[in-house]
């Protein structure tokens, strides 16, 4: 009888480990505009399977032309808040993905967060590097936002 028990727990615990949703971090160099819109995407895409957050090296506020193209797709992040990566690990979170996103110089500064079980890197370019015309910028933000929306959609189908 206690043997049952035991093997029935087993299985529910196992069940519940299946069904909890996967932690992914999205870490660029400043929160504030690649990870910040990866972050909101997969929350919204696929928020019954995966919990997502972002964080940067070194923070910064939110660029307003990220915020403004994701309004374009009807999110709204504009009350989101730049983090750390010190400070998720300070707080005890833990991940099983991470996902950095930088441009093709950026690819290697990224440390690896403690406890990740699968790194992935997307280099994409900083949009925030933008030069020319308000609406030029626009569209260098428009170009990664569908661009992380690609990845994520591909990414979603094999995790």
């Amino acid at each position: 009888m206690i043997k049952e028990m035991l093997q029935s727990r087993g299985l529910k615990d196992r069940k519940m480990l299946l069904e909890q949703k996967q932690k992914v971090l999205f870490v660029c160099n400043h929160n504030s505009a690649r990870s910040q819109m990866a972050e909101m995407l997969l929350n919204h895409l696929a928020g019954d399977r995966f919990t997502a957050m972002s964080a940067g090296l070194e923070p910064r506020d939110l660029n307003p032309l990220a915020v403004a193209v994701m309004r374009e797709i009807g999110l709204d992040m504009s009350s989101n808040v730049p983090k750390s990566i010190v400070s998720l690990y300070k707080r005890g979170e833990s991940f099983r993905y991470q996902i950095m996103l930088c441009d093709e110089e950026g690819s290697q500064c990224c440390p690896t967060y403690p406890g990740i079980i699968r790194q992935y890197t997307w280099c994409l370019d900083n949009p925030a590097n933008a030069e020319g015309t308000d609406e030029d910028k626009l569209q260098a933000f428009r170009k990664v936002r569908d661009a992380i929306r690609l990845r994520i959609d591909e990414w979603i189908e094999t995790a």
